[in-house]
């Protein structure tokens, strides 16, 4: 399968497209970490890249503008049927936000990719590259 090439919707897409948002924050000088809400399974409705950096702020975690963005999305600070792609496992401090908005689940990339999202650039350029991320369901420690 060529590279971006995966199916609209599909779990590949999603992690594709918050990959995408690491690489920019990398570019940026941050911390490469990227974060989507996607609701029902289709409609990303809030996106973040690190920018603690940019804002000098420790708590512009990319996982944290991503919930943001969608609770100011949906006007709503539940955020049910929807869930978090976000390219690092989250800190304490993401973590404990997310049973708070009642997320269906997240989908991170697994820990042996770290070497490989703190070199996001390279990893953007290697073509047929297969992303197998770990789901977690709202109730599941991810600990």
């Amino acid at each position: 399968m060529a590279r971006n090439s995966y199916p609209v919707f599909s779990h590949e897409y999603f992690m594709t497209k918050a990959l995408e948002l690491a690489h920019q924050a990398y570019e940026n000088n941050e911390v490469p970490v990227g974060a989507l809400i996607v609701a029902e399974g289709k409609k990303i409705i809030g996106k973040g890249a690190n920018q603690t950096e940019q804002l000098n702020d420790v708590t512009a975690h990319a996982e944290i503008l991503a919930i943001t963005a969608a609770s100011n999305f949906l006007g709503a600070k539940y955020l049910k049927n929807c869930t978090l792609y976000v390219t690092l496992e989250p800190c304490v401090m993401c973590a404990g936000q997310l049973p708070g908005h009642r997320l269906t689940g997240w989908f991170l990339l697994p820990m042996i990719l770290k070497k490989v999202i703190q070199s996001i650039h390279r990893q953007l350029s290697i073509p047929n590259m297969i992303l197998f991320p770990v789901y977690y369901q709202q109730n599941q420690s991810i600990y």
